[in-house]
């Protein structure tokens, strides 16, 4: 299974939002990072046939983008703003879904019950939508985009709002599911890429600026993370100068975390990068850089 991008470009009237952008991403979690308005969910709507190209070629297992039914055939996606059937109950919200996409009464029955267990949604069946929490409606979301067994699953910001519990629960989730599929995963948060994904990439301004392994990303930053322990005057300072990354009371000070091309002239300690890092030094060096 692969998706194969090729010289991508989408316009909204004057605005760029993508553009030249070349990516083969296989098998596995994927990521797509970037800040908001970098292109990220112009790319996914594009890869879901939502939105046409406005020049390059894309196609997704051999199929080209353009052959719409036959892309939503093996495409599954979940937008950042889903909305659902908020009167129904969760099964009969899948079952009219499962309806729409003409799966036979005996399959669809079977596999709506298989999948609300996979999401931990089984207890929930005849549970109203709207009684549901936010993290039950994203597990809601990611069962009726794999409804019709689709061999791509595109999610777009499927963890912005959730508290950090759902959060460790719905990136293992997804991780389950791409044993045997391609997830793409979009979001704005390193750390989810990093828990879960092999590969990655980085949009900036509509822009493809970095793809390749987790590990390449997080080697980005390899001598440039500096922890740095000042009161919080000389904070000031430091943070007007670098990237601060972090920054945390101890009962000595506030030790920083910076990054910087070379040791600061304050004392600080090297710090092993850890994959936001890597996103952080790379967008800096796109605007001119990071303090030295």
């Amino acid at each position: 299974m692969e998706i194969v991008i090729n010289n991508l470009c989408k316009n909204y009237r004057k605005k760029k939002a993508l553009e030249n952008v070349s990516i083969t991403i296989r098998s596995g979690m994927y990521g797509l990072l970037g800040r908001n308005g970098a292109g990220k969910t112009s790319l996914m709507r594009i890869l879901a046939t939502l939105s046409v190209p406005s020049s390059g070629e894309v196609s997704i297992n051999g199929i080209p983008i353009k052959d719409v039914s036959k892309i939503r055939e093996i495409v599954g996606y979940l937008p950042q703003d889903f909305s659902f059937y908020k009167s129904m109950s969760v099964y009969d919200a899948m079952d009219y879904l499962g309806l729409l996409s003409n799966i036979p009464d005996k399959v669809r029955k079977e596999r709506i019950l298989t999948l609300l267990e996979r999401v931990n949604l089984k207890e929930n069946v005849k549970t109203k939508v709207r009684a549901l929490s936010g993290g039950m409606k994203r597990r809601l979301g990611i069962a009726q985009a794999l409804l019709h067994n689709p061999q791509i699953l595109i999610v777009d910001e499927p963890t912005a709002g959730l508290d950090p519990e759902e959060r460790i629960r719905f990136r293992n989730l997804l991780s389950d599911f791409a044993d045997d599929r391609i997830v793409l995963l979009s979001t704005h948060i390193a750390s989810d890429i990093e828990s879960t994904c092999d590969g990655v990439a980085v949009l900036n301004e509509g822009r493809l600026i970095f793809h390749g392994s987790t590990g390449e990303l997080i080697q980005q930053a390899e001598g440039k993370v500096w922890l740095i322990t000042a009161s919080k005057e000389m904070g000031r300072h430091i943070k007007d100068k670098c990237v601060c990354l972090n920054m945390s009371n101890t009962g000595t000070g506030v030790q920083y975390r910076i990054l910087s091309d070379t040791p600061p002239k304050e004392k600080g300690v090297i710090q092993s990068p850890a994959l936001e890092d890597g996103y952080m030094y790379l967008l800096h060096q796109m605007e001119g850089g990071v303090c030295s």
